[in-house]
C-alpha cells in the first residue's frame, strides 16, 4: 500500500492524466461520451483503495480539500457571467430554481422515509449528497466537510451518487431524440436560447492562448483568495448543533462571495486565457482524492441508499416536469435545469451539447452559476436533515 504522501499525490495526478488521456484516443471516445472522465475520477482511486494500493485515509486528502476545493471555487466563480445567465430568458433561472428546490425538499423526505432503517450519520451522508446535487463534486465536499461526514459515509453516497445521478443523466441523454415532442406537447418557445446561442458565439471570439504570465497571474491569485478565506474563516465561530457552519464552511463562503464579486470586475476577463480551466484541474484533481476515500466494500449498505435516492431524484424529476408544463419550457431547459444541480459543471455542458452541440457553454454558465447558489441551498437542505435526525 501507497502511504507516502508524496508518492500518493503523483499517483493520483498520473489517474486523472491517464483518464483524460484515454478520454482523446478514438477507440474510447463512445465510452467516455457514455462514462465521462469525471466517473473514471472517481472510480479508479476508489478501486484502488479497494484492492489495497491506496488507503483510504491520508493527510494528502486533507490537504487536498483545504487547498484545492476553495482555489477551484475562486476560479470558478470570477468567470461567472451573469448577465449572460440572465439573458437565457426567465424561464431557464426558473427550471433550475425549480430543479434545487427538488433537491432540497427531496432530501428531508427521502430521509424521513428510510432513515429509521440506516445508521445514526446517515442524515450526514445525505447531507453530503445533497451538496453533489445542488451544484456538483465541489459542493458535496464542501458540504461534506461542513457537516463532519465521516469518511465511511462516502462509500455509499459515491455509490448514490453515480448510480442514480447519472443513470439519470442517461436517461436525459435518451429523452433528447424526443425534445420535439416534449416542446410541443408544452407548448415551448425556444427563442432565448436561439439568442443565447448568438451571445456564446460572440464570447468565444474574445479567448486567447494562456501565456505564463496568465497562469501565474490565475493560480497565484487563486491561492492568496484561498490564503485570505482561510485566515479569516479559522476565526469566524461554528453555528448549529450539531454543526452545520464550521470553519471550512466560512472559509467556503468567504471564497465563494468573493469570487461572485470579483467576477463584475475587470478580473473576469481571466476566463479569456483559461481561468476556468486551472478552476476544474484543481477540482478533478481533488475529486481523485475523493474517491480514494471510498472503498466498494462499503456498496453492501448502498440497496437503501439507492432506493432513498431514486425517490429523492423522482421528486426532483416531478416538480421539474410540473413546471415545465406550467412555464411551457422547453425540454433543452428541464434538462440543463436538472444537470446544474444533479450533475454540475462536469455534466451539465454534456447534456447540454447533445440537446443543441453548441450550447455546451450554456450548461457551464448555468452550472458555475449554481456553485454559488448551491452552496447555501445545500445547507439548508443540511440544516432540515440534521433536525429531522435529532
Amino acid at each position: 500500500m501507497i502511504t507516502d504522501t508524496n508518492q500518493l499525490f503523483a499517483l493520483l495526478a498520473a489517474v486523472l492524466a491517464l483518464v483524460f488521456w484515454m478520454s482523446t484516443l478514438a477507440p474510447f471516445k463512445k465510452l467516455f461520451a457514455i462514462v465521462p472522465p469525471v466517473i473514471w475520477a472517481y472510480f479508479l482511486p476508489t478501486i484502488l483503495t479497494t484492492i489495497g494500493v491506496t488507503p483510504a485515509s491520508s493527510d494528502v486528502y486533507s490537504w487536498m480539500a483545504r487547498i484545492l476545493l476553495p482555489l477551484s471555487l475562486f476560479l470558478l466563480m470570477i468567470t461567472v457571467d451573469l448577465p449572460a445567465i440572465i439573458k437565457l430568458g426567465g424561464k431557464a433561472i426558473i427550471m433550475m430554481l425549480t430543479g434545487t428546490f427538488g433537491i432540497v425538499i427531496g432530501g428531508p423526505i427521502a430521509f424521513m422515509v428510510f432513515g429509521s432503517f440506516l445508521p445514526a450519520d446517515a442524515w450526514q451522508g445525505f447531507a453530503t449528497l445533497s451538496g453533489s446535487w445542488i451544484g456538483g463534486t465541489a459542493n458535496m465536499i464542501a458540504i461534506q466537510q461542513s457537516v463532519g461526514a465521516p469518511d465511511s459515509i462516502l462509500g455509499p453516497v459515491i455509490v448514490v451518487d453515480t448510480v442514480v445521478g447519472y443513470g439519470w443523466m442517461g436517461i436525459l441523454i435518451f429523452l433528447s431524440a424526443f425534445q420535439g415532442k416534449f416542446d410541443k406537447w408544452v407548448g415551448a418557445d425556444n427563442s432565448a436560447i436561439e439568442n443565447a446561442n448568438a451571445r456564446l458565439a460572440e464570447m468565444d471570439q474574445t479567448r486567447k492562448p494562456s501565456s505564463l504570465n496568465d497562469l501565474v497571474y490565475i493560480v497565484g491569485m487563486g491561492l492568496a483568495a484561498v490564503a485570505i478565506a482561510h485566515a479569516i474563516g479559522d476565526r469566524l465561530p461554528t453555528l448549529g448543533d450539531p454543526t452545520i457552519i464550521s470553519s471550512t464552511t466560512w472559509s467556503i463562503l468567504i471564497i465563494v462571495t468573493l469570487g461572485l464579486g470579483l467576477s463584475f470586475t475587470p478580473v473576469r476577463k481571466l476566463e479569456r486565457v483559461g481561468a476556468s480551466k486551472v478552476g476544474f484541474l484543481a477540482l478533478y484533481l481533488l475529486l481523485t482524492s475523493i474517491g480514494a476515500q471510498a472503498n466498494l466494500a462499503a456498496v453492501v449498505e448502498a440497496p437503501l441508499y439507492l432506493l432513498a435516492g431514486v425517490l429523492w431524484i423522482s421528486i426532483h424529476v416531478a416538480c421539474l416536469m410540473f413546471m415545465a408544463k406550467m412555464i411551457k419550457a422547453p425540454l433543452f431547459f428541464v434538462a440543463t435545469g436538472s444537470m446544474v444541480n444533479v450533475g454540475g459543471a462536469a455534466s451539465a455542458p454534456v447534456v447540454a451539447s447533445v440537446f443543441h452541440p453548441v450550447m455546451a457553454p450554456v450548461g457551464l454558465l448555468m452550472a458555475v452559476s449554481g456553485y454559488f447558489l448551491g452552496i447555501y441551498a445545500a445547507l439548508g437542505c443540511a440544516w432540515m436533515l440534521s433536525q429531522l435526525a435529532m
